[in-house]
């Protein structure tokens, strides 16, 4: 399909944007198309009357898994793939979201351990199409030896802006798909999907209007290169006629295998052409691998674009000039770097990031808990003209000393605290306080003007996801359920709800429903009445 309005109007839809994320309560009842909500990436919404503990069902040897007619405040159920790291988008009556391929159940094709991004019907839970993105088949000297190897499937968050829907695969290639699939026909420029849908040296399938429509591609592995580590699970940022997109680019064995290569890269959202990217500087310090998402801010009256390095670093970028040909280099405006003082370095001596993951010696504090340098993982928040960014390192490493930073529009520390472990998390900023989950288990609220800590919850579990807040709870998923808090300056721990396989995206909610997902299904959750303590709930 066409764009259903014309790009002259972006700035029209950014200016909405600002107001919409000045102003929370004008969230109440809307989409949430894309990561955070919005391009401040908040994980806080405004929607009410959500339920605060639902009943996924009884299981069952079903497509499913489980049986529909046993579930309590639950309006669909849909079956994901085997992995899920993708939160839902949900925009124009579609609900969008990656997963793996292992349970494809289409004649057509053969799982590869690749990846699937699914698109529902908001009211139904009906599938509307899917794209199918084959395990990357490449020279494995072009990427480390992990990078699409994990069946982890596509792990970003789409994005949708104006019937479009804009994604990083698990072969690190942005796409810009119709959000209306195939069934009003094949747009191009790409008209490909036969062919891509399957892998190399594989015969082309015939197309269904189930099927997704490819509008352009750009391969960011070949393009520019990069050589992505694990994963590639940026969430797009789409900012005037601009996408904005972290590359994956990371080290192979410890050491940086394209030390000047993008961290951060601008795409024209219509044709997928290169506009931008950064000046190479990034890559050098990488520890491990970059899976930050970028993030728009409008502060004292200006766009800049917040990008969390994989180097511990958050960076502030202008935004790209209109008029001028060849591709920009992104201009820096400001740089942070979020390892407080001792976490690089001891004593006067350089900290080996590599050598303790590899099991070297050991600096611990009184606590037992390990100071070394750490990568921006989740995404910079912006609320109220400030900057908040966490720090944490691949959940396989363990636990350690975190840090949340709070920093000034122009880039100057406001506080830091570091009363919290390594974080995968994007913060969740609402009323004044600000929640966040480390890795080992534990969510912290805190208060936003001074950075006190206020409470904390400890869940026993590892937390890979983000906490999210809406009507008054707070949700955050762990290994082995949902925890469901209160939202305010006093703890009060509601429900943990069981979902069988852990719970390592993050929800999200629009028009008045609740979306959790666990390593195979999808819940749309609503209210519709209260239920008691359920077996199993801790408190």
């Amino acid at each position: 399909m066409k764009p259903r309005f014309a790009s002259s109007v972006s700035r029209w839809n950014t200016t909405i944007a600002f107001f919409v994320c000045a102003f929370p309560a004008l969230l109440a009842g809307a989409d949430w198309p894309q990561w955070g909500g919005s391009s401040r990436r908040n994980m806080s919404s405004a929607e009410k009357g959500l339920p605060d503990r639902f009943d996924p069902g009884k299981r069952r040897r079903n497509e499913l898994g489980f049986d529909p007619e046993t579930t309590r405040n639950v309006k669909w159920i849909a079956r994901l793939g085997a992995e899920n790291y993708s939160a839902a988008s949900v925009a124009d009556g579609h609900v969008v979201i990656g997963t793996n391929d292992e349970e494809l159940n289409d004649p057509r094709f053969e799982p590869t351990g690749g990846g699937v991004l699914k698109c529902f019907d908001e009211e139904t839970g009906a599938l509307e199409w899917q794209l199918i993105s084959p395990k990357l088949e490449i020279d494995r000297s072009k990427v480390s030896e992990d990078f699409d190897a994990m069946d982890l499937g596509i792990c970003a968050t789409p994005t949708i802006e104006d019937g479009r829907v804009y994604v990083v695969t698990n072969r690190c290639e942005v796409l810009c798909l119709d959000l209306d699939g195939q069934a009003d026909g094949n747009d191009g420029p790409f008209v490909d999907e036969a062919k891509f849908s399957v892998p190399n040296e594989s015969a082309p399938v015939p197309m269904t209007e189930k099927d997704a429509d490819i509008v352009w591609r750009y391969d960011m592995l070949r393009e520019l290169p990069v050589f992505p580590h694990d994963a590639a699970n940026c969430s797009v940022l789409v900012h005037e006629d601009e996408l904005y997109v972290g590359t994956a680019n990371g080290v192979y064995d410890g050491k940086m295998v394209l030390p000047t290569a993008a961290s951060l890269i601008a795409l024209d959202k219509s044709t997928g052409t290169l506009r931008a990217r950064d000046d190479g500087s990034i890559s050098a310090g990488v520890f491990h691998g970059q899976w930050s998402s970028p993030t728009l801010a409008s502060l004292n009256g200006r766009d800049i674009i917040i990008y969390g390095g994989g180097d511990g670093v958050c960076y502030a970028f202008e935004p790209i000039v209109d008029g001028v040909s060849g591709v920009q280099t992104l201009k820096l405006a400001w740089k942070y770097d979020c390892n407080p003082p001792g976490y690089r370095e001891r004593g006067g001596k350089k900290i080996d990031y590599w050598a303790l993951v590899r099991g070297g010696p050991k600096d611990l504090d009184a606590n037992g808990d390990l100071y070394s340098p750490s990568e921006i993982i989740g995404s910079p928040v912006v609320s109220e003209n400030r900057i908040y960014v966490t720090i944490g390192q691949d959940p396989l490493h363990g636990h350690g000393r975190g840090a949340i930073t709070c920093l000034n529009a122009d880039g100057t520390l406001a506080w830091q605290t570091t009363e919290i472990g390594r974080s995968l998390s994007t913060p969740s900023v609402a009323d004044g306080l600000l929640y966040c989950a480390e890795w080992a288990g534990q969510v912290h609220c805190l208060d936003i003007k001074t950075g006190e800590h206020l409470w904390t919850h400890d869940t026993k579990e590892e937390i890979w996801s983000s906490t999210f807040v809406a009507d008054g709870k707070v949700y955050v998923g762990t290994r082995k359920f949902l925890a469901v808090l209160a939202a305010g300056p006093s703890l009060q721990h509601i429900a943990d709800v069981k979902l069988v396989t852990p719970v390592w995206a993050v929800p999200s909610a629009a028009n008045g429903v609740l979306y959790v997902s666990s390593q195979k299904n999808l819940w749309a959750v609503r209210k519709e009445k209260e239920l008691p303590e359920m077996a199993g709930e801790g408190k």
